[in-house]
C-alpha cells in the first residue's frame, strides 16, 4: 500500500513538471510575435540571437512574466492551504476572508501617498504595506472567528471585510490623479505584466524563505490535522503554532498582493484540485504539490489572459475567478449535504 502511494506520488509531481514545461514553452511561443520551438530552445540554453528581437522579446518581458506568475501563484496556493488548516475549513482563502482586499487597501493608501506609482515604491516598502494589510485584516477575521460558529458566517464577514476595505480603496483613488488612477486600476486588477527581473528576484527570495519555513512546520502541521488535543499531547504549544501558520498564509499572500495585485480564488480551488490529484492531505506532499500546482495554473490562466483576446489583454483575476470559482460554488454546496 505505501508502495503504491509512492508511485503514485512520483508519477503526480514528474507529470506536474513535464505540465510545466509544456506551459513554459507554449507561453514563450504564444504571443503578437511567434517564436518558433527551437528558437526557444536557441535563446534560452545557448543564449544566441542576442541581437534578434526574439532574444529580447523572451528575456525582458515573456520570461519574466511567466517565472512571476509561477512564483506568485505557487505563494498564492501555499496561503490558502495553510489559511485551509488553520480554520479547518474547505473555504477559506486569503481572497475570500478579504485579506487580499486589506493589502490592496494599505498598499493603495500608501502608494497614492508616496507617488502613485506602484513600481516607483521600494520593494521593502511594498511587501511591508501589504503585510501590515493582510495582518490588519486577518485579525479581524480571527476576532469573529470566535464570535461566530458557522464558517458560513465567517464568510460573509471575510466578504463584507474584503467589501469596506474596496470601498476605502475606491475612496482614496479619488484623491490622485489620472495617470495614478490607471495604474491603481490596472494593478487592483491583478496583473503580470511589466515585470522587471529585479522583482523577480525580490518575489523569489522573499517566498523561497517563506515555502522553506513552511515545509520546516510539515511534522506539527500534521498532527495539528488531527485536532488540537492529539498536536498538544506531541508537545506542540497550539497558541505559538497557530501565530506561525496565519503568519506565514498572510506573509505569503501579501507577496503576491505586492507584486501582482489581488488575484482571486486561486487559494481556494488549487488546494482542493491538488488534494484530487495526490490523494492525501500530508502536509510534507501537499506543500511542495500545491506551490507546484499553484504555478501551473497561474501560468495557464496567464497564457489565456494574453491570448483569448489578443492584442487586448485581460486582468489575471478574471481568468482565475472563471475557473476558481466554480470550485468554491461546489465545495460549498458538498458542504450544505
Amino acid at each position: 500500500m505505501e508502495k503504491k502511494r509512492i508511485i503514485r506520488y512520483g508519477a503526480a509531481f514528474i507529470s506536474l513538471a513535464v505540465l510545466f514545461v509544456i506551459i513554459l514553452v507554449a507561453s514563450i511561443n504564444t504571443g503578437s510575435v511567434h517564436i518558433s520551438v527551437m528558437e526557444i530552445i536557441n535563446i534560452l540554453l545557448k543564449r544566441t540571437g542576442e541581437e534578434a528581437a526574439a532574444y529580447s522579446i523572451i528575456w525582458k518581458i515573456r520570461l519574466p512574466r511567466l517565472l512571476m506568475a509561477a512564483v506568485l501563484g505557487g505563494a498564492l496556493a501555499l496561503s490558502g492551504y495553510l489559511m485551509q488548516t488553520f480554520f479547518r475549513n474547505p473555504i477559506a482563502g486569503p481572497y475570500v476572508l478579504g485579506i487580499s482586499s486589506g493589502a490592496k487597501m494599505v498598499l493603495a493608501v500608501v502608494t497614492i501617498i508616496w507617488s502613485g506609482h506602484i513600481a516607483s515604491m521600494p520593494v521593502s516598502l511594498n511587501v511591508l504595506t501589504s503585510f501590515a494589510g493582510s495582518m490588519l485584516c486577518m485579525l479581524f477575521v480571527l476576532f469573529f472567528a470566535g464570535k461566530v460558529k458557522s464558517m458560513a458566517t465567517l464568510l460573509v464577514v471575510g466578504v463584507m471585510i474584503g467589501n469596506i476595505c474596496s470601498a476605502v480603496t475606491d475612496f482614496m483613488i479619488n484623491f490622485a490623479n489620472e495617470a495614478q488612477i490607471v495604474n491603481l486600476t490596472h494593478w487592483s486588477l491583478g496583473t503580470f505584466s511589466g515585470v522587471s527581473w529585479t522583482n523577480l528576484k525580490a518575489a523569489t527570495v522573499l517566498i523561497l524563505i517563506t515555502f522553506i519555513l513552511t515545509f520546516l512546520t510539515a511534522k506539527p502541521m500534521s498532527a495539528y490535522q488531527l485536532g488540537e488535543d492529539y498536536a498538544k499531547s506531541m508537545g506542540i504549544n497550539i497558541k505559538i503554532f497557530r501565530i506561525i501558520l496565519i503568519t506565514l498564509a498572510s506573509m505569503l499572500s501579501a507577496c503576491v498582493t505586492a507584486f501582482a495585485g489581488p488575484i482571486a480564488f486561486v487559494g481556494i480551488a488549487v488546494p482542493h484540485i491538488t488534494k484530487l490529484l495526490f490523494g492525501t492531505a500530508k502536509p510534507i506532499v501537499m506543500i511542495p504539490a500545491v506551490t507546484m500546482c499553484g504555478s501551473i495554473f497561474c501560468m495557464a490562466c496567464d497564457l489565456i489572459a494574453r491570448t483569448i483576446f489578443s492584442p487586448s489583454e485581460l486582468a489575471i483575476g478574471t481568468v482565475t475567478a472563471v475557473f476558481g470559482a466554480p470550485v468554491v460554488i461546489w465545495l460549498m454546496v458538498k458542504q450544505k449535504r
